[in-house]
């Protein structure tokens, strides 16, 4: 486990860096001879990995993806009983930030190292490691892109989410939104000389509720999920700066998680409709106000068919096999949307991600260590 713990104790939250971390990834690669590829953020502060560990004959396409993401959710506010970021062993769960999403399996494809670099394999197998997938799978675009682009052509993806080492094919797509609305301020005993944002913000945000009522109740249905139609809430409001003054600006922060047969882009066309019937009509009494939908981060559902040779390769390398799908949204969809058959399946338990005092159980980073071993068996000649 002293990869795991290695992993943990470099603070990757979202909102920070995640290059020390990765830099140490690259000094184990290297030190074996497996030659990695940086994707970085615009700025530079960030970077996914891609690696190849080449079939026996040297060849580099096809093959496996092994995915996951080095960032972590905030620790702020939450009540630790230890140091997040130093993994501690306390009876038969390891605990810190990180441990169960999804800094355990990471730790345990570095522990393999050795041995993934010593088989006679059949095909390559590819290291995909992303940033801010927490934020929206945000650096999983790029690292896709760049698989597609360098030919690899994997056939096949796991993606090692906790999903308690059952071999998931479905969950939902993920979408975010920021809605802003730009009235015009004015004293609030004349109202007329202004454009109230948050009265049009407040519209908006109704939409999205009639719109999450119409598909809760007569939308398409998959009762294979725990929320079994396509979910839309509004999560955020910010507006106002007194009592005495109206409002110039609002913003309205809403998502919704799809089911695979909603087309997103007709959906998502509903809302950018709404803010420009709204937008019209702030401009009827002030034409210097505006209305602006933006999608601040939006990933693909997953909807693996059984018959896929990923999903029967899952199942003989021990993965659990089952058909419910899971509500949480992963980088798998960007896989899948990118023709490569993907299946989540890690170690740990959604239910003990993002919380205070994370932890892994003991016995879910054996059940992994026994899934890489199968894999390395399953793909060696």
């Amino acid at each position: 486990m002293k990869e795991i713990h290695e992993l943990i104790a470099v603070d990757t939250t979202s909102r920070d860096s995640n290059l020390a971390l990765i830099e140490n990834v690259v000094k184990k690669l290297d030190a074996y001879g497996i030659s990695s590829q940086l994707i970085h953020n615009e700025e530079g502060t960030k970077a996914n990995l891609l690696a190849t560990i080449p079939a026996a004959d040297g060849s580099v396409q096809g093959g496996i993806v092994l995915s996951g993401h080095t960032d972590v959710v905030p620790v702020d506010g939450q009540n630790w009983s230890s140091d997040p970021f130093d993994a501690q062993v306390r009876g038969d769960k390891l605990y810190g930030r990180g441990t169960c999403d999804m800094k355990g399996y990471l730790g345990v494809i570095l522990a393999k190292l050795d041995q993934l670099t010593s088989a006679e394999l059949a095909e390559p197998i590819h290291l995909a490691l992303s940033y801010d997938e927490e934020v929206g799978c945000v650096g999983a675009v790029s690292l896709v892109q760049k698989i597609v682009d360098d030919g690899l052509a994997p056939r096949g993806a796991f993606v090692g989410e906790p999903s308690s080492m059952r071999a998931i094919r479905g969950h939902k797509s993920m979408n975010v939104f920021r809605a802003e609305f730009n009235g015009v301020a004015a004293h609030s005993s004349l109202p007329s000389e202004g454009v109230n944002a948050i009265s049009y913000a407040l519209r908006f945000a109704n939409f999205v509720e009639e719109v999450s009522a119409e598909l809760r109740t007569s939308g398409p249905r998959d009762e294979a999920f725990i929320e079994p139609t396509t979910t839309m809430n509004v999560n955020k409001f910010d507006a106002g700066i007194a009592v005495n003054t109206i409002p110039s600006e609002a913003v309205v922060y809403f998502e919704y998680r799809s089911l695979a047969v909603v087309d997103r882009d007709a959906l998502t066309a509903r809302f950018r409709e709404k803010a420009a019937e709204l937008e019209a009509e702030m401009r009827a009494q002030n034409p210097a106000c505006s209305v602006s939908v933006q999608q601040q981060a939006g990933a693909p559902g997953l909807d693996t068919a059984p018959g896929e040779e990923v999903v029967a390769l899952a199942a003989a390398c021990g993965a659990i096999a089952t058909d419910e799908k899971v509500t949480y949204g992963t980088e798998a969809g960007l896989f899948s949307a990118a023709g490569i058959p993907t299946v989540v399946c890690g170690p740990g338990d959604i239910a003990q991600a993002h919380a205070p005092d994370e932890f892994i159980e003991l016995e879910q980073i054996v059940a992994c260590e026994s899934f890489i071993d199968s894999l390395i068996a399953q793909l060696s000649s």
